[in-house]
């Protein structure tokens, strides 16, 4: 497998919340993917259950305002979701990818289905307009990602894409 990536997410003032490690899997120009493992107890949110050992495949753009975390089931690997993150862009260094999270989120159902998540934290928040706006552009651009199927989301089939 590939070498160890340490994942720093950042508030939105740029502080350390926690950090974890995972394995590159791909890296493609500004982009970096690696694997993890979920390290928490299990809990349930929204219709899905994020079990410790769940493997994450997570995409980091440093051109991007939004990471995709593609989740599957510790136990037979299939396919939960998506959860997708808004951020300032990924800072990724030797070995790190610093992620500074604005809170707002989407997730993403294997159906298709979308629910958009922490709106009114992120309400809260004292954010710049133009970081407002990049945080609202980034969740429309997540959602024509998932219309047309792009990146991660090839994995959604013609019967159950959403309507967004």
């Amino acid at each position: 497998m590939g070498s160890a990536i340490t994942v720093h997410k950042l508030n939105e003032q740029g502080v350390e919340v926690f950090c974890y490690s995972g394995r590159l899997v791909g890296e493609q120009g500004t982009s970096l993917t690696l694997e993890a493992h979920f390290n928490r107890s299990d809990v349930q949110f929204f219709g899905v259950t994020f079990r410790e050992g769940d493997r994450f495949i997570e995409t980091y753009y440093s051109d991007r305002w939004f990471n995709i975390f593609e989740i599957h089931d510790s136990n037979n690997d299939h396919l939960k979701g998506w959860y997708c993150n808004i951020t300032r862009p990924a800072r990724i260094e030797q070995g790190h990818i610093y992620a500074e999270d604005l809170a707002l989120d989407l997730l993403v159902y294997p159906d298709g289905r979308l629910r958009v998540l922490d709106e009114d934290e992120f309400e809260e928040m004292e954010l710049s307009e133009s970081d407002r706006e990049n945080a609202f552009s980034a969740l429309e651009e997540l959602k024509r990602w998932v219309e047309a199927r792009k990146g991660p989301f090839s994995k959604l089939t013609a019967e159950n894409r959403p309507r967004v």
